[in-house]
Order: structure tokens, then C-alpha cells, then sequence
């Protein structure tokens, strides 16, 4: 037999484990202090009979002594019935970072306005089936238990957790998530189009109910990226059926009728009131938007299997609090979140928001943050109590010039690939990097992958990024823009005047970039005009097709484009990204009966991002076709790429288990790693 010899540590960890098994008790292992507990299947956290497998204990639970009163808050809710009967027979164990938190007090937090600059607080309270770990590689349980793919990616099946409730205390089911496909992402009554991310090469899947636990994902074609998909995006794949379905006239027959009583149009009018059209979970709940029936409704807002619940919702902000029925539990069996409640303010001026950071009135931020803020940020931290780090960032600004702009002579220069090229060679960026990004940026093209995988070619992420106003000029003097007025400034082709309207948003791009590029353009001869304006102003005015540029952060990590290819295909973002080319966005959604026809090789591209998802990642043919698409979309110059330079993220020192950040941006749905829901405060 094999002697196995015990170091001392090892020793008392193991005789821990017996007093605590003694004592019913589980080890309160932490990640920074794991006590001789092995790790399970997955990174920083268990299933429950897996945690108590390995340590030979019994979890005991305990909930937040306030859970009463903040369950009072969430009108709609009936009396809080014990916490044995809340939580899931199968609860997710979660070790904290660093400690056991403590409950209670408020996470403030501060947006832009509603639905902009709003993901950071949504991030922290997000669910999905599964998630990205913080080590941005390993995909890890969350909502589901667990997962499994068929061997040619054509059908995904997840099971989930036996005795799992909403918000609300009804059960979660398989059944939420075949009525959150089929009834509202694929009924047009709801939203005009199914979004890209719920289809497979443009056809859509099958969702069937196995049992009440297990949900099977059936897939035209093979789409490996999916799971990854789930794993990142702000859509969660499941809606509730019980409440949502009521007012769904395929699933009640009288859901009119009951809408009618309610004081709305029809059932869809309901839904929309609830739920929106779309997955984007910050839309303005009936609190906000139809405020005058809310005393009415069967409750203020829909169910949620998030980490809190929305209780205000007002043109100056929001207040949630704790979803008494959250399935996570720590590793000493209290039932997380342990902050009992986010407030949520908005602020829409830049300068306002950094002075209340200054000040330390804000526990989180990362979103609208610029590198041109961190030396004043910085340099108050010990002040303020806060803490900033400079985290690498996967995006960078972009400037897309609008390649179906109304304006038809516009429309003609813009689409040149040898104007794209000429503004393209016209940024010196490395002036931009020293003097926006303090020299700690890197230029590079967009090629469509950030950061760039191995397939990316190094000319891609370099091409014509290098800085020649001379080759700049020629090549505009080539496609006939000359000065004809003597003002210093070309004109159209056609002789028309032209001056470039930039609009920003400071939530998209720093304004001192901005500033810097428009110079650089008039150095060559291309007058413009930079324009600060909202959130909301600017992407009405990016759907709407009336943007001379568009300018906004773009980036995808080949994990966020594996599970949709809507960076892709025009117009290459959803709402609340870098778009361009939005009457060929049109001819797509309608089939080619509005809108304009993109060229051959958009569609070109199209079709191959199709093919790239159906295949096995890190296959040498799934490499190859990385490499053409990446090329295709840097020589295509649709997004003109930058600097790719660091951004930071603020914490105030009172935030605990709050962790250092692997990446600054929206990929991975910004703080969705890092488990929001075990921060705590402590002040």
C-alpha cells in the first residue's frame, strides 16, 4: 500500500474538515483561502452535493435577516415563505473571493440615463445558464447545472436546477425557456425579427421540453459558439411562462380580455409593457412607462431569476433589492446577494460623473470611463477611498463612415474604398496614443476578432494604419475631392460642399479623440464639425441613417463572435454597437425587398461568418476561414480602427471581494465574471 505523508497544513485542514462534519457545519473556504478543500469540476464553485461530497459535511442555510422586509418592497409578492422553500434543492455554491461577506447596505451606482450607460449595475445582477469564469477561457455553470453537447453540434441540451423559483416564487421550468423562444423572440407581434443570436445560418432552432429540468436546444446546423452565446450575452434564455404567457394570446385564450381589464390595448400591448421587444433587460419597466396603470397591475415589474429586483423606476433612476428566491449560496450557506439593495442614479454630463467619483460617492464604475480620466482619478484616490486600475481593454474607438447615407453624393464617396484609405492613413496614431492614451495604447486595424487570435494575420491588424498624409492627399486628389472654393478644405467630387458632421457620445469614445482625428482630417483637407451629444440622440441618429461617421467602441473576442454573427452582417451591431450601412441592414432583415444590396464582398463575407460558426474552433479549416474573414473586414475598411489602449475600473475600497479585472469593456458583459452577487460592503 502506498503511505501517503501529510504536511502539518494539510493535517489541520483535514481535522477542520472532521469538526465541521462534526458539527454540521461546512469549511467557509474562500478562493484566496481554499484550507485544504479540493476545487470542484469547475473554478470557485460547487454544486451542492459536490461541495459536500468533498468536504464531508452538510450545508446548513441562512438567509439576510432584512430578506422579509426587502421582499415587502417587490409589490406582487405574496408573504416569504422559509428559506428552505426558496432556494433550489440543487443550489450553486459560490466560494467569495476573499471572505464570508456580511449583508445589508446599498450598492450606488451611477448611468447615463435609462437604457445608456446602464450595463455595469445589469452585469451585476445578470444570469444566464452558464458564464464565462474570470479566467475569460472556461465556460461554468450558473443557472443551469450542467450541459451537453451531441457529437456534431447540431443539439444542445441543459439541465436545470430541480426546484429552482422566479423572483416571484412560481417555478422556473423548461417550459420558460421553449415560451422565450417561441413566443416571444420568433413571434413578429412581439419583436419585428428574430435578433441574430437566436438563429443558425439564418434559420432557427427547435427548443424542446424533455421534463421539467432538462431543455433541448435542436439546431438546423452545427453552431459550437451557442454555449458561448449564453455565456456572454445580455440575453438570458428564459422568460417566465406563467406571467409573460397570461397576457400571450397563443398561450391564453382570453389574454386580451385580461389586458383589456388592466387598462391595455391587448395582451402583445402587456407584454410589451413588462417585457419590451426585445432581451435587452434595462427597457422601461411599467413603472416608468405607464405609470398611471401600475396600481393596477399584478405586479410592478416581470419575474427575474436575477440577483435583485427592480422596486423604482424614474426618470432620475432606479432602486432594486435582493431576489429573496436567488439560487447562489456561499460556502458557508448563506444565501447571496449579501448587498441588500442597488440605487442606481443618472447623471448624463461626463464632468459630473467624474466629480462624484473624485468624491467617492459611487462604489462601482467602469462603463463611460476613458483613459483621459484616470490622472484625475488617480491622483485622488487616497482622498476619495477608492481604488482604479488600468485594465487592458478588448475594444477600441472606431470610425465608420456611413456607406448608405441618404445624401447620394456622400453615399458614393464614402463607399470608395480609396477615400475609406485616404481618412484611414490621415490618423498619425501615434499622436493619438500620446496624447489621448498617454503612450500606453497600441495602433491597430479592425479586423473583426479582438484581441487578435493566431489566425489574425499581422498585416490585417496593420493594415493601413500607418500614418501618410502625402499618400493621404493623392489618393483623395485621385477620386477628384480638390479645393475649388479656396477655403483650404475639399469639396465633394461633384464640387458640393462637404463638411463632416462628428458626432459623439461620451459613453462611446473620448471626445479629446474625437477632437484629435477631426484635426488630422483637416490637415488633409477634409473639413468636419465635432458635435457632443446623448446617448440616445446619438444611436437615433445612427438608426435612423442620418450619421456622416459613426464613432463608438467595437470589439469581439472570438468567444462573443462564435455565439452570433451579428458583428458580421450589416449593419455589423445591434442597437447599442458600432453600426454602419443601414439600408443594407434593411435589404438583409427584409429579404431583399427594402434597402440597398451590399456589394459582393459583404455578402461574401456574410456567408463565410455563417460557415465559420458551424465549425470546430481551432480546426485548421475554421483557422483558415478566421484568416480570410479577418482580412476581409481590415481591407474593407467599414470600421477604421485606432488605438487599443487600457481603460480603468473604479471601486470604492468599502466594495469587498471585488477582484482586479482581466479585461475593461462590454465582451464578456463587463462584471458578469467577476459574480457580483458576493461583493459586499463594509464600511
Amino acid at each position: 500500500m502506498k503511505r501517503i505523508l501529510l504536511s502539518g497544513v494539510a493535517l489541520l485542514a483535514l481535522t477542520g474538515f472532521a469538526q465541521a462534519a462534526q458539527n454540521g457545519g461546512c469549511p467557509a473556504v474562500t478562493v484566496a483561502d481554499m484550507g485544504g478543500v479540493a476545487a470542484g469540476a469547475y473554478p470557485q464553485q460547487y454544486e451542492l452535493a459536490e461541495f459536500e461530497g468533498i468536504t464531508g459535511c452538510t450545508l446548513e442555510f441562512s438567509a439576510n435577516p432584512d430578506i422579509a422586509a426587502l421582499n415587502a418592497r417587490i409589490r406582487g409578492n405574496g408573504e416569504l415563505p422559509a428559506l428552505a422553500d426558496r432556494l433550489p434543492l440543487e443550489p450553486l455554491v459560490v466560494a467569495p473571493y476573499d471572505s464570508i461577506g456580511k449583508y445589508g447596505g446599498t450598492l450606488d451606482m451611477i448611468s447615463n440615463a435609462t437604457e445608456a450607460g446602464t450595463s455595469d449595475l445589469l452585469s451585476v445582477r445578470h444570469v444566464n445558464f452558464v458564464r464565462y469564469s474570470d479566467d475569460l477561457q472556461t465556460i461554468v455553470p450558473n443557472v443551469a447545472k450542467g450541459w451537453e453537447w451531441n457529437a456534431d453540434f447540431t443539439q444542445l441540451t441543459f439541465f436545470l436546477r430541480e426546484g429552482h423559483k422566479w423572483s416571484n416564487g412560481t417555478p422556473f421550468t423548461a417550459n420558460d425557456v421553449k415560451f422565450w423562444y417561441d413566443n416571444l423572440l420568433m413571434d413578429t407581434n412581439v419583436r419585428a425579427a428574430p435578433p441574430g443570436y437566436a438563429l443558425v445560418a439564418d434559420e432557427r432552432m427547435e427548443i424542446v421540453v424533455v421534463d421539467d429540468q432538462t431543455v433541448q436546444f435542436n439546431l438546423p446546423s452545427p453552431k459550437p459558439g451557442l454555449l458561448s452565446q449564453f455565456a456572454t450575452s445580455f440575453a438570458q434564455g428564459f422568460q417566465s411562462k406563467e406571467f409573460l404567457g397570461q397576457f400571450h394570446p397563443e398561450i391564453n385564450p382570453n389574454a386580451d380580455e385580461l389586458a383589456q381589464s388592466l387598462g391595455f390595448e391587448n395582451g402583445y400591448a402587456a407584454i410589451a409593457a413588462y417585457y419590451g421587444n426585445s432581451d435587452w433587460t434595462d427597457t422601461p419597466t411599467p413603472l416608468l412607462a405607464q405609470p398611471e396603470l401600475v396600481a393596477g397591475l399584478p405586479a410592478d415589474v416581470m419575474p427575474s431569476l436575477e440577483a435583485y429586483l427592480t422596486v423604482r423606476d424614474t426618470t432620475d433612476g432606479r432602486t432594486y433589492v435582493a431576489n429573496p428566491y436567488f439560487f447562489q449560496v456561499d460556502t458557508a450557506g448563506n444565501q447571496l446577494p449579501y448587498i441588500s439593495e442597488q440605487d442606481e442614479t443618472y447623471v448624463s454630463e461626463n464632468e459630473v460623473r467624474i466629480l462624484k467619483l473624485v468624491n467617492g460617492e459611487v462604489d462601482y464604475k467602469l462603463q463611460s470611463l476613458t483613459l483621459p480620466s484616470a490622472p484625475l482619478l488617480l491622483e485622488n484616490q487616497e482622498k476619495g477611498d477608492y481604488t482604479v486600475e488600468l485594465i487592458p481593454s478588448i475594444g477600441m474607438a472606431t470610425f465608420a463612415f456611413n456607406i448608405t447615407a441618404e445624401d447620394l453624393a456622400k453615399r458614393d464617396l464614402f463607399g470608395n474604398i480609396k477615400f475609406r484609405e485616404a481618412m484611414s492613413i490621415a490618423m498619425n496614431r501615434d499622436e493619438l496614443n500620446e496624447v489621448v492614451f498617454f503612450g500606453l495604447g497600441e495602433a491597430r486595424q479592425y479586423v473583426g476578432f479582438s484581441p487578435a487570435p493566431e489566425f489574425v494575420d499581422s498585416a490585417s491588424s496593420n493594415f493601413a494604419i500607418g500614418f501618410d498624409p502625402d499618400a493621404a492627399k493623392s489618393l483623395l486628389d485621385e477620386i477628384g475631392m480638390v479645393d475649388t472654393d479656396g477655403d483650404g478644405f475639399r469639396e465633394l467630387p461633384n464640387g458640393d460642399k462637404l463638411v463632416l458632421n462628428l458626432q459623439f457620445s461620451s459613453q462611446g469614445v473620448s471626445g479629446q479623440l474625437v477632437e484629435l482625428v477631426g484635426q488630422q482630417w483637416a490637415d488633409v483637407g477634409v473639413q468636419s464639425a465635432v458635435k457632443e451629444v446623448t446617448d440616445d440622440e446619438y444611436r437615433s441618429a445612427q438608426s435612423s441613417n442620418q450619421l456622416d461617421v459613426g464613432i463608438w467602441g467595437k470589439g469581439q473576442p472570438v468567444a462573443v463572435v462564435l455565439g452570433s454573427s451579428t458583428s458580421w452582417i450589416p449593419p455589423f451591431a445591434d442597437y447599442f454597437g458600432a453600426r454602419t450601412g443601414m439600408l443594407w441592414g434593411e435589404w438583409v432583415d427584409s429579404n431583399g425587398s427594402a434597402g440597398v444590396e451590399p456589394p459582393e464582398y459583404v455578402q461574401q463575407i456574410s456567408a463565410d461568418i455563417n460557415t465559420f460558426l458551424g465549425l470546430a474552433p481551432g480546426t485548421d479549416e475554421s483557422n483558415a476561414l478566421g484568416t480570410k474573414l479577418s482580412k476581409a473586414m481590415a481591407e474593407s475598411l467599414l470600421f477604421i480602427g485606432t488605438v487599443n489602449a487600457p481603460g480603468p475600473v473604479y471601486n470604492r475600497n468599502a466594495l469587498k471581494n471585488f477582484p482586479v479585472f482581466k479585461t475593461w469593456g462590454f465582451e464578456f458583459y463587463r462584471t458578469y465574471p467577476y459574480r457580483g452577487p458576493q461583493w459586499y460592503l463594509d464600511e
